[in-house]
């Protein structure tokens, strides 16, 4: 089959699958989100298991997955939460990449562990850009497959792979023990001071490290309504908005905070006590509604080298594949 009509069928959608690739960095002065995967470590590893460029779209499973059907070989590979996943009902290992052949079927079972999988197939998904980016926005409808999550019937194009399919044994597993643990029911965030710590009493700043706060059945990819101690202001909550960054923990005047993820708005007027550090982003990905989470204050230097030893596992994994 040729390239320019190599595709996968979707022939069941999941709970919530979308497109998503690294976001739509560079216009958010034009008030577009940045969007793109919630957990962008699982999403670049998925893409160097399957020989992608790190840009590369590929599908992001949320709680359950999708059944797939591919039109010709390619390389596939999940990452990020762990599922039963069959191809042909075959079980394949997470964290490793698969070869699959013209009519083969990846089949998603039981959730195990974690919120969010990544499905990478090698040659990258190339739905339609918006503002250069592929990545799905639910809330504008932009991007992926018409702004919209996955239906059944759908089909996907996917571009050339720049890797040729080979029997699977031949492709390195990434590595076993990643450098961030999958939640199970609960994690723990390392944060930074926010921005606006001095609009909230001193004692607020305590509380949020000594709490545990549980996601409401409301959170979703914008962000997610934390249940818990409230973080108490003395006066006006209110500020000038600007911008909201990914992780930050804002404070609305319930007092109850909203930890803004990949579909956040791009600026914003409650004060921001905390932000989660990038290393722990994708951990935060990993939860779900009825999770808990708290948090513990590091240091700048500990954030960083938490962020240098996820790439350094993303090179080692390059190296491998």
């Amino acid at each position: 089959m040729p390239a320019e009509a190599a595709s996968v069928f979707v022939a069941k959608p999941g709970l919530l699958t979308t497109v998503q690739d690294r976001g739509r960095w560079g216009s958010q002065s034009f008030g577009v989100s940045v969007s793109g995967a919630m957990d962008p470590y699982s999403h670049r590893l998925a893409n160097v298991l399957t020989g992608n460029d790190a840009g590369a779209a590929t599908l992001e499973v949320t709680i359950a997955g999708p059944e797939l059907e591919f039109s010709d070989a390619r390389i596939v590979a999940v990452t990020g939460a762990l599922f039963d996943v069959t191809i042909d009902d075959r079980p394949i290992a997470p964290r490793s990449a698969v070869e699959v052949s013209a009519g083969s079927i990846l089949r998603f079972g039981r959730r195990l562990r974690g919120s969010r999988a990544y499905v990478a197939i090698s040659g990258g998904i190339e739905t339609p850009a918006a503002f250069g980016s592929r990545a799905t926005h639910l809330p504008s409808g932009i991007g992926g497959v018409d702004g919209r999550a996955l239906r059944s019937g759908d089909r996907l194009p996917l571009g050339a792979s720049a890797r040729s399919p080979r029997p699977a044994s031949r492709i390195p597993m990434a590595d076993s023990n990643p450098v961030f643990t999958l939640p199970d029911g609960h994690a723990t965030l390392r944060v930074l001071p926010g921005p606006q710590l001095d609009r909230f009493l001193p004692a607020a700043w305590d509380v949020l490290q000594s709490s545990s706060y549980r996601l409401a059945n409301d959170s979703n990819r914008m962000g997610y309504r934390l249940a818990g101690p409230s973080l108490e202001t003395p006066g006006r909550l209110d500020v000038i908005s600007d911008a909201t960054p990914l992780g930050v923990l804002q404070v609305p005047p319930s007092g109850q905070p909203i930890l803004l993820m990949a579909d956040r708005q791009t600026t914003g007027g409650y004060p921001k006590i905390a932000a989660v550090i990038s290393a722990d982003i994708s951990v935060a990905a990993q939860l779900g509604p009825g999770d808990t989470v708290s948090f513990v204050a590091c240091s700048t230097q500990e954030a960083l080298a938490a962020l240098i030893a996820q790439e350094r596992s993303l090179m080692a994994a390059a190296a491998r594949s």
